[in-house]
């Protein structure tokens, strides 16, 4: 039986499945099966991994198009091993990530979920995300408060982090109810069970602005997260509350800058805005077509290399 199962969700990707599928074969750490995971694709996506499958390599066909999270569920209850891990077809591992989580598996036995940093690929130039790993010495492996830390940009991303089987045994997959911010409901769940051992090193390239990327797509008509659901993680974790509060303000804002006015002002009434900053506080009043300008002129910017954010 191989160490790890990487599960890659695919779905019309033709464009970089190839370069996905490289980096997974150029890791320093190769004890791993691939399941790839066809979720009906209508480009060349299939035919671009015909040439990888082998013994380590497998695709598994969906008979219809279910989505991401479907997609990974598949990807779990097909996996022979205990340590899962994702790579999104359009993102990239650097060659030492699995040797990285080996690492924080065999070094720090109590966690459950094991991750790295990452970086984000844009046109023009690579950022590293602004998140609490800046908190952290540098090169540090070790066990992390999720909550604490993720007050920002995610600390890890969903191509940078390996679970144990027993994490999905305890909270349940994938909610297939949800087509925005699973990742984040599903890191809400497991992360309050679970200990996160973590490497601030960076393990992944994300890359940006690609198409059909799922987190570049309108909220509008999308089945959102229920954070009222939480309420009880709340209620016995104040870092938990406050995360929970950064992630309302995050999607309030997203409803406000698409349009649906109504859904986030309901959403801004149970924000303590006392926890944001004063960026934070002026975004959520601002009217949709002013949010469409900001976010014009953040895309302009980072077309430029420059790249600004509000979580400071």
């Amino acid at each position: 039986m191989p160490f790890f199962s990487i599960v890659i969700p695919l779905y019309n990707k033709e464009k970089y499945v190839e370069n996905a599928l490289k980096s997974i074969l150029n890791q320093t750490f190769t004890d791993y099966e691939v399941l790839i995971i066809n979720d009906c694709c209508t480009d060349k996506s299939v035919e671009k991994v015909m040439p990888f499958l082998s013994e380590k390599i497998k695709l598994i066909h969906h008979s219809e198009n279910k989505g991401l999270s479907a997609s990974r569920n598949t990807g779990i209850e097909k996996a022979s091993t205990n340590y899962i891990t994702f790579l999104d077809a359009d993102d990239l591992w650097k060659p030492t990530f699995l040797e990285t989580i080996h690492r924080l598996i065999i070094n720090f036995p109590e966690a459950r979920i094991f991750a790295t940093n990452y970086e984000e690929i844009y046109p023009t130039k690579t950022y590293k995300p602004y998140n609490g790993s800046v908190t952290l010495a540098e090169n540090y492996e070790g066990y992390i408060n999720f909550f604490k830390l993720n007050i920002g940009q995610g600390i890890y991303n969903h191509g940078s982090v390996c679970v144990h089987k027993e994490v999905y045994e305890k909270v349940g997959n994938y909610d297939e109810n949800i087509d925005f911010s699973e990742d984040i409901d599903f890191n809400i769940r497991a992360n309050f069970h679970f200990k996160l051992a973590y490497s601030s090193t960076i393990g992944m390239s994300y890359l940006m602005q690609v198409e059909n990327q799922i987190t570049a797509t309108s909220i509008v008509n999308k089945k959102l997260p229920d954070y009222n659901k939480y309420k009880p993680f709340e209620e016995k974790n104040t870092e938990v509350a406050n995360y929970i509060n950064f992630e309302k303000y995050v999607l309030a804002k997203k409803l406000n800058l698409y349009g649906d006015k109504n859904l986030a002002t309901s959403l801004i009434k149970s924000i303590n805005t006392s926890k944001l900053n004063w960026k934070q506080k002026v975004l959520l009043q601002l009217p949709t077509n002013l949010l469409i300008t900001i976010d014009k002129i953040k895309s302009f910017l980072i077309k430029k290399g420059i790249k600004i954010a509000t979580y400071s």
